[in-house]
């Protein structure tokens, strides 16, 4: 076999290779290059390039591609859809047509029948073919909404539908995309990104907090199938590649039980797809795994005991908010307490806990929930997000008539969610009323305990950070990140969290009302005891889990403020009364 001979004398198959090729087209059919392509011996690109050599056919690129569809008269999307031909150009003169298969005589024939004029043909990718016929499909469909045609689906766009579904239920694609599942798994990832650039398909995951990219990336011919696959396991979809969308796997990987939130937006180059792994298995939530310290963890407790008020968590989106409210929910006891939540979405179900999912298509958004939840007679009230002043006014007068509301806020600094409280119609007099704290978190990587190195900190490094404060002076040692096996050569191994508690007693009352701004809050709080993030930080490089790098990294915008705000040495570490 021609076809074959040339592919083994390329180093790309073996003779092994063939004869399971032959063995695969006698039960499936089809054309030998598509089979090899099918069974992952060969990529979609090499078979291509290999057509071209032997039968001397251009082989396009995706660039000579036209932007818009090119009408045809006398062809029809069903016939370009079955012969996987698409036109590049037509005029007078002759008809281009891009082909998956511009071999085949027969479709030659008919073009040429068909238009009555020369037709030439080049070798396509199938992918893009496919992405190309679908610009004809979309148009075909708007064609058919401006003239009324109703709402029934065109027999070209299901075909269309239908040849995705056979792309993304090819054997090949579907084990691809388990591997990129399940070497997220491996990885310990939270996010895969699997985003289409010109220079190829970029595959990336996200492993505690810090993005990597995968060594072996998929193929970029292989990106429309993959899409499509994932699409097709989140009921989202397929044939849509202009807007962006939403979806969810539920699937059991190597004993886990995994919840992939996916999300897909078009780009220049494609559709990009990131999918949320959320383990359901390795998730703890007791607040004694969150990285508190022993004090600031007393005093949050403290707050979770409080019958009624405002607490807020603030910080960037993975910072672990979320969690952190689902380890408070779960330390009390739902079988005394009526709690409700409402989430967008809900990631974790907890058990005695009446959770509701905001739905934004009906309507069902945090305000309107909350009206209702009102009605049910809580006793503790969990808000995903306070996203608007409509659903702080709510949560405010809540507390205010006896529930304890927990809440998340976008801002850098506890202190910070005060004048965002403000900003969003909350007057000072009701926020000093109703809220009893702000925790500000974030999560830093911990050191790897196989690798990390001891250090003996120099004096500048000491004295310019504020180390020095939390180390022994007579035996002052840190540690920092080396590498090995067992975390994969980045020096560190899971996360932990470093936080800021904001409690709002008589003195910060006091500051509120008289209409202290962000940063001079801030600095009163630390004046009366509170630790920073960019500090308790430093507490947990002294105590030897994480190092100052990682600290630096997370909280670089928060050392400059407290530089900023109050000097380390008119702190008061010591005081009693905050």
């Amino acid at each position: 076999m021609e076809l074959g001979q040339y592919l083994i004398d390329a180093g790309k198959i073996t003779h092994r290779d063939v004869e399971r090729a032959l063995v695969a087209r006698a039960e499936m059919g089809g054309l030998f290059g598509q089979t090899l392509v099918r069974l992952g011996l060969v990529s979609e690109l090499d078979l291509s390039q290999a057509l071209s050599q032997i039968h001397n056919l251009p082989l396009l690129e995706a660039a000579a591609y036209p932007e818009e569809p090119i009408s045809v008269p006398g062809l029809s999307l069903d016939f370009m859809l079955s012969n996987l031909v698409v036109p590049i150009q037509l005029d007078k003169a002759r008809a281009h047509f891009a082909a998956v298969v511009p071999q085949d005589v027969f479709l030659r024939k008919a073009l040429a029948l068909a238009l009555d004029r020369p037709v030439e043909l080049s070798l396509g990718l199938e992918s893009d073919v496919l992405a190309a016929l679908q610009k004809h499909s979309s148009e075909s469909a708007e064609d058919e909404a401006e003239e009324g045609a109703g709402y029934d689906v065109y027999s070209d766009d299901q075909e269309f539908i239908e040849h995705l579904k056979d792309l993304a239920s090819e054997a090949p694609i579907i084990r691809l995309v388990n591997q990129i599942i399940h070497r997220a798994v491996d990885l310990g990832a939270s996010d895969i990104h699997i985003e289409p650039f010109d220079d190829g398909l970029h595959l990336r995951y996200r492993i505690d907090g810090v993005i990597q990219e995968a060594k072996d990336p998929p193929q970029a011919s292989h990106a429309p199938a993959i899409a499509s696959r994932i699409k097709l396991l989140a009921n989202l979809n397929i044939a849509e590649q202009r807007l962006p969308q939403d979806g969810r796997i539920m699937l059991r990987v190597k004993g886990h039980e995994l919840d992939l939130r996916v999300s897909t937006i078009p780009t220049v180059h494609g559709e990009s797809i990131v999918m949320r792994v959320l383990d359901r298995q390795s998730i703890r939530f007791s607040l004694t795994d969150m990285g508190f310290d022993d004090e600031t963890l007393t005093r949050y407790r403290e707050l979770l005991d409080r019958p009624h008020g405002v607490l807020l968590l603030t910080g960037p989106t993975g910072s672990g908010k979320t969690t952190t409210l689902y380890a408070s929910l779960s330390s009390m006891d739902a079988e005394s307490l009526k709690i409700i939540t409402v989430e967008d979405p809900v990631e974790y179900q907890l058990r005695g806990i009446n959770q509701i999912q905001v739905k934004p298509q009906i309507d069902l958004d945090f305000a309107m929930a909350l009206r209702s939840i009102l009605r049910q007679d809580p006793d503790i009230i969990m808000i995903g997000e306070m996203r608007d002043g409509e659903t702080a006014q709510i949560g405010v007068q809540s507390a205010l008539t006896g529930h304890l509301v927990l809440s998340t806020l976008h801002t850098n600094t506890a202190a910070a969610a005060i004048t965002r409280l403000e900003d969003m119609g909350i007057e000072r007099y009701l926020i000093t009323s109703s809220v009893n704290g702000v925790l500000a978190q974030r999560l830093v990587r911990k050191l790897c305990p196989e690798c990390k190195q001891p250090v003996h900190p120099g004096e500048d490094v000491m004295e310019g950070h504020g180390l020095g404060r939390f180390l022994d002076p007579q035996n002052a040692q840190i540690y920092e990140s080396v590498g090995c096996e067992a975390c994969k050569h980045t020096g560190y191994a899971g996360r932990t969290g470093i936080h800021e508690l904001f409690v709002l007693d008589k003195r910060m009352h006091e500051a509120i009302l008289d209409g202290a701004d962000a940063t001079t809050l801030h600095a009163s709080a630390r004046r009366n005891g509170m630790f920073t993030l960019f500090e308790d930080g430093l507490r947990k490089v002294a105590a030897g889990v994480t190092s100052l790098e990682e600290v630096l990294r997370v909280t670089l915008d928060q050392q400059e403020e407290d530089a900023q705000t109050v000097p380390a040495a008119e702190l008061d570490l010591t005081a009693s009364e905050y």
